[in-house]
């Protein structure tokens, strides 16, 4: 994850949305593109259910048969409009929650998997701490407006990204419709998620609406081999704000992809450094890179980066093949951004005259005895 990297990118160029909250993220490596307020704390409307999904999803069968209570048959709209008593499966409730909002659903799904609404929400929350969402409280499993109930642009992105990983919930949210029976009555659900239709390579993910919240969106979308995930929170209220968070989204999108592209800047295995090697056979070991690394980098930003190999100009052997002998630190501008290690190439055995020695004795004695003798020579 590259959260707090340096954005070099024209600032003349940036998007400038009507959210509250916003933020731009990579999807592949998690580094964010751009941002306003997006540590900003702000109630998060329906965006809510990403995390409402992803732990039921994690925490449940689709096949689970789920009995709605009086609870959550009596939520305000949006609403499957839910009857007490009524059975249906787990799956076609995740498909109500993410395709039409269901508040109803939501309240379902967390009795279902919490055992309460309280224990769900709990739930929502750890998972959010573990995922490193570290300003988010889930008071509701609907977004409803509560007390403390709150997220920020950054950590919606983030659980966002965790929710992509998941086949089942990419499924589900571009899903057109749907059609479906519970134990009374049949559903015929419709993606209210304008984006998929309005913008090229939309995959989802989640709009939402409180009196506290505004108007805010969810999004993410592919353009080549890239994927970005956006985040607008508060763009706004009434018609207008309706209208301006698929603006907002769009605007920081097309940034996005306008001003990024991927750039390896390190292959896993390319030569680093040699470094000499001293009593030994083989006078000098290739250090090479121990990992990949590609960020997304606007065209501003490639000349900042920046590689500094420290690793010692000699090591007296022996070395081992895939012994750290040093390490690449990797800068954007003044921020060091990955930290990768250095390893040697290949074995360089010890070889002088005290090895030697000691090789030669060993063998000797070797030869007279059954079990196994082992002589080191101080060193001189």
């Amino acid at each position: 994850m590259y959260p707090a990297l340096p954005v070099y990118a024209s600032a003349d160029a940036s998007p400038k949305p009507a959210a509250i909250g916003a933020v731009i993220m990579d999807y592949k490596t998690g580094r964010v593109l751009w941002g306003k307020n997006e540590h900003k704390p702000l109630p998060m409307a329906s965006t809510t259910k990403i995390m409402t999904a992803i732990v039921a999803l994690e925490n449940s069968n689709p096949g689970d048969a789920v009995t709605v209570s009086k609870r959550a048959a009596g939520q305000p709209e949006v609403k499957m409009y839910l009857k007490a008593g009524e059975k249906l499966s787990m799956e076609n409730l995740l498909y109500a929650l993410m395709l039409e909002s269901a508040n109803d659903a939501a309240v379902a799904i967390a009795e279902q998997v919490g055992g309460s609404v309280e224990n769900f929400c709990d739930m929502m929350t750890g998972k959010a701490r573990e995922l490193g969402a570290a300003d988010t409280v889930f008071k509701t499993p609907n977004g409803l407006d509560a007390d403390g109930h709150h997220s920020t642009a950054y950590d919606m992105a983030l659980i966002t990204r965790y929710a992509l990983s998941n086949e089942e919930f990419r499924k589900i949210i571009k899903t057109p419709d749907i059609t479906f029976k519970s134990d009374r009555k049949t559903y015929n659900l419709i993606n209210k998620d304008r984006f998929l239709n309005e913008y090229e390579g939309a995959i989802g993910v989640k709009t939402g609406f409180t009196g506290a919240a505004g108007n805010c969106f969810v999004g993410a979308a592919v353009r080549g081999d890239m994927t970005l995930i956006s985040v607008v929170l508060g763009s706004g209220w009434g018609a207008r704000g309706k209208q301006q968070k698929w603006k907002d989204t769009k605007e920081v999108l097309n940034y996005g992809f306008g001003n990024f592209k991927y750039n390896d800047l390190i292959k896993m295995g390319d030569l680093a450094k040699i470094v000499s090697v001293e009593r030994s056979k083989n006078k000098d070991v290739g250090a090479y890179f121990a990992e990949d690394l590609t960020l997304p980098l606007s065209q501003s930003e490639l000349p900042r980066v920046r590689v500094e190999i420290v690793a010692p100009d000699a090591l007296r052997a022996p070395v081992v093949k895939g012994q750290q002998i040093g390490v690449a630190h990797v800068y954007l501008g003044d921020a060091c951004i990955k930290n990768i290690a250095l390893l040697a190439a290949e074995d360089a055995a010890r070889h002088d005259l005290r090895t030697s020695l000691t090789r030669l004795l060993n063998a000797a004695l070797d030869l007279g005895t059954s079990g196994q003798v082992n002589i080191i020579l101080p060193e001189f």
